[in-house]
């Protein structure tokens, strides 16, 4: 099935004004899929590095393949596998610079292979494609970002019960498994990808081998999911140096199955924690890890208020990709223990954003907001705590209890639908 990729409007009006244009994302996530509905509008060549013949070609002369193409349109899937590229499209796009040349895929992120960056600076934009969101499945494209930053109250959404939420964050957004309606068969398919990306795609990106740790990194790092990155702690656990663990989390980071959220830093200086949260890029691929389905995701708590928050920041993190608002995100945790999950940040304005998997609330669930609101005063926008309940409710000045479901129901509309 083709799912409408709320991205796809922003691909399109990058083309028009761009040169080249770089899609990347982890595997499986349908970057091909949009670029082909992109690049059908005009002549398109498709090259895929994943052919060993092309690869090679590209490897010996890049400069002479890149000149044997004639299409108006070029596609080049997997991109990270053929550095050797870069410079000779720099070079293409400044003697014939015309909008949406080039359109790039890559399943590792290119901007931390060296000097890649500095090459294509001003003539390249890039985005990034995540797993569906719970608005694409369901054919909306969600705004609840730009609500959040807007004036408007926050409106009532429909209820979502707990077990179809349950469902959605054990099978999660890769297209594939979304369409396995069997568990075991999504555990197949989780296992067989996790397999291909260690043992190929890092492998091939960092030119080492013998990362054995590095399931074992992602296990243990599926655990502690939300959790700050805390490097004495992972290195003794898993009998690794420091500066190798770092390189590892990097690694992983660069084929887009980890996701790190940075600390929000202020005047407040000292009193604020500076270190990351880590979570996975996908709750199927998260609960898979932690070998959990719906029953045992149900009676475990634990487990399910990090899995949740999990889903929350991965949804808004995708949100951000088509939204309005251009919004930064972070974390926000003080030495003292006052912290909230997420602050998304627009310009001198922030929200501030609680995850409890909780039907009901105490006054306990909204300390970090109202903490976050005292400090940060006029710049403090608003707060919400989204959990499993029914009503939404205006709790304090700027504070409300918002109910899961409005992450893809509150101020959405159809989407664009997906054609190849």
């Amino acid at each position: 099935m083709l799912y409408p990729r709320n991205l796809k409007s922003g691909l399109k009006a990058a083309l028009l004004d761009t040169p080249i244009l770089l899609l990347n994302g982890a595997r499986q996530t349908g970057k091909s899929t949009l670029l082909d509905a992109l690049g059908n509008e005009r002549a398109t060549r498709v090259v895929s590095l994943d052919d060993l013949m092309t690869l090679q070609s590209i490897r010996e002369n890049a400069q002479a393949y890149l000149a044997g193409l004639s299409e108006e349109r070029i596609i080049i899937d997997e991109v990270q596998r053929a550095p050797e590229l870069f410079l000779p499209l720099k070079e293409s796009v400044d003697r014939h610079r015309v909008p949406g040349r080039f359109l790039l895929t890559g399943s590792a992120n290119v901007l931390m292979l060296p000097k890649l960056a500095d090459t294509l600076a001003g003539r390249m934009e890039i985005l990034t494609l995540w797993p569906l969101s719970q608005g694409e499945l369901r054919e909306k494209q969600e705004g609840f970002i730009d609500l959040l930053f807007s004036d408007k109250p926050l409106p009532p959404v429909p209820e979502v019960t707990l077990q179809v939420l349950l469902q959605m964050l054990i099978t999660g957004g890769y297209p594939e498994p979304v369409g396995r309606s069997d568990n075991k068969r999504r555990d197949a398919w989780f296992q067989s990808y996790i397999n291909t990306i260690l043992q190929r795609d890092v492998q091939e990106l960092s030119r080492i081998e013998g990362l054995a740790a590095l399931p074992n990194l992602l296990k243990l790092i599926a655990t502690r999911s939300g959790g700050l990155l805390n490097t004495a702690d992972l290195s003794r656990s898993l009998s690794l140096s420091s500066p190798t663990l770092l390189r590892y989390i990097r690694l992983l980071e660069a084929v887009f199955l980890l996701v790190s959220i940075p600390p929000w830093y202020s005047n407040l200086g000292k009193r604020l924690v500076k270190a990351p949260r880590l979570y996975l890029n996908d709750t199927g691929l998260l609960c898979h890890l932690l070998a959990l389905d719906q029953e045992s995701l149900s009676q475990n708590h634990n487990h399910l208020g990090p899995v949740l928050e999990n889903f929350v920041v991965l949804e808004l993190m995708k949100q951000a990709g088509w939204s309005d608002k251009t919004v930064r995100l972070s974390h926000y945790r003080t030495h003292a223990g006052q912290e909230v999950d997420l602050i998304l940040e627009m310009g001198v304005q922030m929200v501030g954003v609680e995850v409890k998997a909780a039907s009901s609330l105490t006054s306990d669930h909204f300390k970090g907001l109202r903490h976050l609101r005292d400090e940060l005063g006029a710049a403090f926008h608003r707060g919400i705590v989204l959990y499993t309940g029914r009503q939404t409710v205006a709790i304090d000045d700027r504070i409300w209890a918002v109910p899961i479901s409005a992450l893809w129901e509150a101020n959405a509309f159809p989407a664009e639908r997906l054609t190849v």
